[in-house]
């Protein structure tokens, strides 16, 4: 079993940053990859990043790269997600989530979930 909880959000202007922050718990959860999503109002859920427990390769979509940093915190079992030059369509609720694959961007893989947080940026 694995627990996650997300915090951090906000409302935020165009261009400004927030940090979200996952606790992750339970004895299964360093043999699990973490990875961000996002899902906005009528849309799909999305992959953000991820990264392992054990590696320093994380993995982004496109559209994260040069703006999203993840990382981790193994000590205290926390994955963050800073997330700089906001834009309004980055508003969403953002799911932190543990799958058994690594490397996986797909949703279907990811076995436990968070209850969200949501993101606002404003114009």
């Amino acid at each position: 079993q694995v627990q996650l909880v997300e915090s951090g959000g906000g409302l935020v202007q165009a261009g400004g940053s927030l940090r979200l922050s996952c606790a992750a718990s339970g004895r299964a959860v360093v043999w699990h990859y973490i990875g961000w999503f996002r899902q906005a109002p009528g849309k799909e859920r999305e992959f953000v990043a991820a990264i392992s427990w054990h590696d320093d390769m994380p993995n982004y979509t496109e559209s994260a790269k040069g703006r999203f940093t993840i990382s981790r915190d193994n000590a205290k079992s926390m994955v963050y997600l800073q997330m700089n030059s906001l834009k309004p369509e980055d508003t969403a609720v953002y799911y932190c989530a543990a799958a058994f694959f690594s490397g996986s961007r797909v949703a279907t893989d990811y076995r436990y979930w968070g209850q969200g947080t949501q993101v606002t940026v404003s114009s």
